[in-house]
């Protein structure tokens, strides 16, 4: 006997961002990991079955480098997830993103350390992430919002400190746009689970190497995402709309032909 998946697509929320759904369901999920970071909710969105989780918690509990997310993914996966909308704050880095911009990018440098970022605990499994983002699920934020850019490189670091303007400096000079807390490891936990993953990324202020003046502050981002969490619905509802079938897309086929040493559920 076959099951319809609870979820086929969802959003993990970020800084500001807790609730997306009306009148979800909520679903307790254990793992193997541990607790995610909070039940996962299931509404509909656009026609489509959608899940919704808030990383940091439903009242932000969890700093970036406390997040469970092998926990995160895998539960989301263990209702039928395939595909993901990753929406989260960012800071900018160069001259060409400003405050308010809503960025998709293609590539991903990790700075991070200390972080449980693979579900490969024994064996040769080595998941390709040359291009760590679905160009599929992408385009279709891209195509959701004209105002929305494609491309840039976003780096994270382990946080839950901003930047020193050196280290700012340095990451701006190496040719990246964007600084994050969050974005690593989840994107690599997608893909080896098999999941399509796009990054939304909303700039709320310019790191402390990219300007003078006081630095990044937390009131600054958490103002900024607020002020654009309804665009970012709307974006959201829209992209979720455009979504094609992930059959045969990269993300998952990667794994044809290779013994997983862990379990996707």
């Amino acid at each position: 006997m076959t099951h319809e998946p609870a979820a086929e697509v969802a959003v993990i929320g970020g800084t500001g961002f807790y609730s997306f759904l009306e009148d979800p369901v909520e679903h307790v999920v254990g793992t193997p990991y541990g607790a995610p970071s909070a039940p996962v909710s299931v509404g509909t969105v656009a026609g489509r079955r959608a899940a919704f989780l808030p990383r940091h918690g439903p009242h932000h509990e969890l700093p970036p480098h406390r997040i469970n997310y092998r926990a995160n993914l895998w539960a989301l996966r263990s209702l039928g997830v395939r595909q993901v909308l990753a929406p989260c704050a960012v800071g900018g880095l160069r001259d060409d993103v400003a405050p308010g911009d809503v960025v998709v990018p293609d590539q991903l440098v990790d700075r991070t350390w200390g972080r449980a970022q693979s579900y490969v605990e024994t064996g040769a499994v080595h998941v390709p992430f040359a291009d760590p983002y679905c160009p599929r699920v992408s385009a279709a934020v891209v195509a959701a919002d004209e105002r929305v850019r494609h491309g840039g490189t976003m780096v994270v670091v382990e946080g839950p400190r901003f930047s020193t303007r050196a280290e700012s400096r340095h990451y701006a000079a190496q040719g990246w746009t964007l600084i994050n807390m969050t974005g690593h490891p989840e994107a690599v936990l997608a893909r080896e689970l098999g999941q399509c993953y796009a990054a939304i990324a909303l700039v709320t202020d310019m790191d402390a190497g990219a300007e003078s003046g006081a630095g990044v502050g937390q009131e600054e981002v958490f103002a900024r995402f607020a002020a654009n969490l309804d665009r970012l619905r709307g974006l959201l509802a829209t992209a979720i709309g455009n979504l094609g079938d992930p059959d045969g897309c990269t993300c998952s086929t990667w794994a044809d032909g290779i013994e997983l040493t862990y379990e996707v559920p």
